[in-house]
């Protein structure tokens, strides 16, 4: 089994949902000792964001792109290589102003690629990603889990969706800004649905 985890904290040390994605982590660990780990810690190595000169590269042919262009394309390609390679995917999921970190929408639009990770066909869109578990960990300092403020579960779902990874996984740790008991509270509530979830 091999392991893809992108913490998208702006933090790349002391972050909550990475805690939680770690927790995930250890536990598929543990259920395959022999599981291989590759961690993508968006902080540490911010991606690009998708701007005019990434457009103008992607849409450029290969045969025909600057040394810069290949150079941009191969950054996106290599977080491409990573997810097809993944049997399993952990997203380390904050919520900041009630949607997805800026880090982890520019891996978003790094991986979402037409022809490669998902194609449009006469019947309509079709992901190219299938037969992979999702888990997605989502870190909140308030309590959000089925309100209409929870602006992410419908978006990651839609996108992961999209590009075929539809057996998805919310594991929910709310609270952390409530105070300490509240905060020890959402570690416990994390833990319990990651043990129903990997048994």
């Amino acid at each position: 089994m091999n392991i893809l985890q992108i913490n998208a904290s702006a933090r790349s040390a002391g972050a909550n949902s990475t805690r939680v994605a770690d927790l995930v982590v250890a536990r598929l660990q543990a259920a395959d000792p022999a599981a291989s780990l590759v961690v993508r810690d968006l902080a540490k190595t911010p991606h690009p964001v998708l701007d005019e000169a990434a457009l103008g590269a992607l849409f450029t042919p290969a045969d025909q792109r600057t040394p810069e262009q290949a150079a941009r394309v191969a950054l996106d390609d290599a977080l491409i290589a990573e997810l097809q390679a993944a049997d399993v995917l952990v997203l380390g999921v904050p919520m900041y102003n009630f949607g997805i970190p800026v880090q982890l929408k520019a891996w978003v639009d790094a991986v979402a690629r037409s022809g490669v990770t998902f194609r449009y066909t006469a019947s309509g869109p079709e992901g190219l990603l299938k037969g992979k578990k999702v888990y997605v960990a989502l870190a909140r300092g308030g309590r959000y889990r089925g309100t209409e403020l929870d602006s992410q579960v419908p978006h990651l779902k839609t996108f992961l969706g999209f590009l075929g990874m539809t057996d998805v996984q919310f594991i929910y740790a709310e609270g952390f800004a409530m105070g300490a008991e509240a905060a020890e509270q959402a570690i416990a509530d994390a833990q319990a649905e990651i043990a129903a979830a990997i048994a």
